[in-house]
């Protein structure tokens, strides 16, 4: 199949931010009622990219599709049990990944402090050819991405909660709790009201 590859919950609230501003390194919970298909039950992480819009992927959708497949040339993927993830409804062609790495690669975007996030099909190989080559690494199908103020207007109406991305969650919680997980973490106190007026929070 070919695709172009381009402990405890913390309930606080960090400081209030602007309206306008989504921050990186976080997680979009999907709040209960939104039924959208694409993010039902969903838990998204999100960065923003060079031309400042929210970008991500859904990091609880893993597919039937195994790396091994995707890749067959890859002798060091044939006997490993990863599978590719629905990263979201946009370019569901195009492959993204998210992983850790000790100093910024060139081609990444950040989302934590030592997590990244990138498009590059060089970058990816190079992370194949590791002697554990899906260490901390997940690849997606898809991403999720916004139009300027589209997101803002999402949370301002209650579709999402915000909650701190951690790099557990991402690469070794099971995705069959993440959302229930996150949502709980959201929700341990009302962290957000749907009042327009009232400046984006997350939880910690």
């Amino acid at each position: 199949m070919a695709l172009a590859v381009t402990a405890a919950v913390a309930a606080a609230v960090v400081p209030a931010l602007a309206q306008d501003e989504i921050p990186n390194g976080v997680f979009l919970v999907a709040n209960r009622q939104l039924n959208d298909p694409n993010f039902h039950e969903s838990v998204v992480l999100v960065t923003q990219h060079a031309g400042g819009s929210p970008v991500g992927v859904i990091v609880n959708r893993p597919t039937k599709l195994p790396l091994s497949r995707l890749f067959p040339d890859n002798e060091k993927l044939k006997d490993l049990p990863d599978l590719v993830h629905f990263g979201g409804p946009v370019s569901p062609r195009v492959l993204v990944f998210v992983f850790r790495a000790e100093s910024p690669p060139q081609e990444a975007l950040r989302v934590l402090a030592d997590i990244y996030m990138s498009f590059s099909s060089e970058l990816l190989s190079q992370l194949f050819a590791r002697p554990e080559p899906t260490a901390e690494l997940r690849v997606y199908a898809g991403y999720s991405g916004w139009a300027p103020g589209q997101l803002q207007h999402e949370v301002a109406r209650g579709d999402w909660h915000m909650v701190r991305a951690d790099a557990d969650t991402i690469f070794r919680m099971d995705a069959a709790i993440v959302w229930k997980e996150m949502l709980k973490r959201a929700t341990a106190r009302q962290t957000f009201r749907n009042d327009p007026a009232r400046p984006l929070a997350v939880a910690r």
